[in-house]
């Protein structure tokens, strides 16, 4: 199977929101940058097509000429599933703070954030490198590719 086209700029957009997000979050001592971050990342996962974030992108940042779209032959699959893992692990940080247990929702926020600017400044994915290693231990595929 040919791999689909795939926007990197339209990924490390979303990464720098939510590093963005992130640290928006610790600079007001709030939560609710971070429920929103995750509600984001979940819905960019389920539904691409439907991303707020994408739509953040394609609608503001690209006709701004604030980014250039730079479609390249990839799988989504990996990128679909590292934002899924990052919007479960900002609700579980988002819940740690609702249940009175701030210092385990900043450790899970920070470490959403530090993986996010690894992918930024590094291009590594974490969550990309993890979905290939669930893949080759033969686990389900949890983001199947499309077509």
């Amino acid at each position: 199977m040919a791999a689909q086209l795939v926007d990197r700029t339209a990924i490390r957009f979303a990464q720098t929101l939510v590093v963005g997000g992130v640290a928006l979050a610790a600079a007001l001592g709030a939560a609710w940058p971070l429920a929103v971050l995750a509600a984001a990342l979940a819905a960019s996962a389920a539904a691409p097509a439907r991303s707020p974030l994408r739509a953040l992108y394609a609608r503001v940042a690209v006709p701004l000429r604030l980014v250039r779209p730079n479609p390249v032959p990839d799988d989504p699959a990996p990128h679909r599933f590292a934002q899924g893992v990052g919007a479960a692990v900002l609700a579980l940080a988002t819940v740690a703070f609702a249940a009175g247990s701030p210092a385990a929702g900043w450790t899970l926020a920070a470490l959403v954030g530090a993986l996010a600017l690894l992918n930024l400044t590094r291009g590594f994915c974490a969550g990309c490198f993890l979905y290939g290693w669930l893949v080759r231990l033969g686990w389900f595929r949890l983001f199947p590719r499309q077509g």
